[in-house]
């Protein structure tokens, strides 16, 4: 009788990367939530509803027609949480918040690299640029008691802006 193992490659290697070049692009999306979202100091509020925005870009991702970007969502909401499930980004509040902001665009270009030529490559990118979108306009700065205010802050659209001229989107 002979029995036979069945090992599952892990998913990164479908697409061809590495496992630290699979973890820079299952970060990245965090990581940009979190810089779009310190790029304003704000209150708890906005924070949450910021949170909570990139979270469900990310989360709606899951269904994206980019089999990579499907991927990464897929995963990245398994480790930090399923907003159709009820669970909420642990808040993250980098203490340099213009330092985290550069640190997440040097590794958008890094991940730009390692894409060029794939063809996924132009969704991955663009989804990015929409979650950084969603979370700076998830909810308005400035005002009294939530009315009036800049949806979007000049700090929050210089580093959507930034974030899309390094991934060319």
């Amino acid at each position: 009788m002979e029995c036979f193992v069945v090992t599952e490659s892990p998913v990164f290697t479908e697409f061809g990367f590495s496992d630290a070049e699979w973890g820079l692009l299952v970060g990245l999306p965090q990581a940009v939530l979190t810089a779009a979202s310190a790029a304003q100091h704000d209150g708890t509020r906005r924070t949450l509803a910021e949170g909570a925005a990139g979270l469900e870009a990310i989360a709606e991702a899951r269904s994206s027609a980019s089999p990579l970007v499907a991927a990464v969502a897929t995963e990245l909401v398994s480790r930090v949480g399923d907003p159709d499930a009820g669970e909420e980004l642990p808040a993250i509040a980098p203490a340099d918040p213009a330092a985290y902001g550069a640190d997440v665009l040097s590794r958008a270009r890094e991940a730009a690299a390692l894409l060029a030529g794939k063809p996924d490559a132009g969704a991955y990118k663009h989804w990015l640029v929409t979650i950084a979108e969603q979370v700076v306009t998830a909810a308005p700065t400035g005002g009294v008691l939530g009315l009036g205010g800049d949806v979007v802050t000049d700090a929050e659209r210089r580093f959507r802006d930034e974030l899309a001229t390094v991934l060319n989107d």
